[in-house]
């Protein structure tokens, strides 16, 4: 068997167990789930999934569909972020949204050691798997294209830091504008990376693990 074979038996083999295993059980919770599909709140929001495809660190799609989800509180605060952005010439480009825990188990088992503060440990569950987190960047209104930010997402570097401090002066610009426009919603970013924003109800959220397709 050659290696990408068997990546991806080993990577089969990981969604297998964790599909058996489940997610954690957690009390407390006081919140019903009502996942939003973000794009249907505003069609001008733009989608790179990159977990539908192979252009992530896995190599490999993860997701059957490149959709992106987030509870009713937080996808409605991100339309509200998605229209302040407009007035200054931007938009909102979601590489992710809820996540199911399966995904996270997936995720955890296939990082080295010394990279794990790029993913959630699955026995803690992620705020990705409550619905109230979202990997994103911005677009320029009048191009489309994505813009320049100080690192790539998903990239395990120090570059990804919300506080690094080279790049370039732009970069770093539209990453604090970015910021800014996040926080004033409800959103509290992730230090280690620039990209992911926790909405601030996520604890009152349960741990899920149901596929896009079974969203209503």
């Amino acid at each position: 068997m050659n290696k990408a074979k068997y990546t991806i038996a080993f990577l089969f083999l990981v969604a297998v167990v964790a599909f058996a295993q489940g997610p954690p059980k957690e009390a407390g919770n006081v919140r019903e789930p009502e996942l939003r599909e973000l794009v249907k709140l505003d069609p001008t929001i733009k989608l790179d999934i990159r977990y539908a495809t192979r252009n992530n660190f896995l190599g490999r799609p993860v997701y059957k569909e490149a959709r992106a989800f987030l509870q009713k509180p937080a996808a409605e605060a991100l339309v509200r972020v998605h229209q302040k952005l407009k007035e200054k010439g931007y938009g909102i480009v979601v590489h992710d949204g809820y996540r199911p825990w399966s995904v996270t188990k997936i995720f955890w088992d296939v990082t080295p050691a010394d990279k794990k503060i790029f993913v959630a440990d699955p026995s803690q569950g992620s705020r990705h798997n409550r619905g109230c987190a979202v990997d994103l960047s911005m677009y320029e209104l009048k191009t489309g294209k994505i813009v320049q930010m100080p690192s790539e997402y998903d990239e395990m570097t120090e570059r990804a830091h919300i506080n690094y401090a080279c790049g370039t002066p732009e970069a770093k610009h539209l990453r604090e504008m970015l910021r800014s426009a996040m926080e004033s919603e409800g959103f509290a970013v992730y230090e280690p990376e620039w990209w992911h924003y926790d909405y601030k109800d996520w604890k009152e959220y349960p741990i899920q693990n149901i596929p896009f397709s079974k969203i209503k």
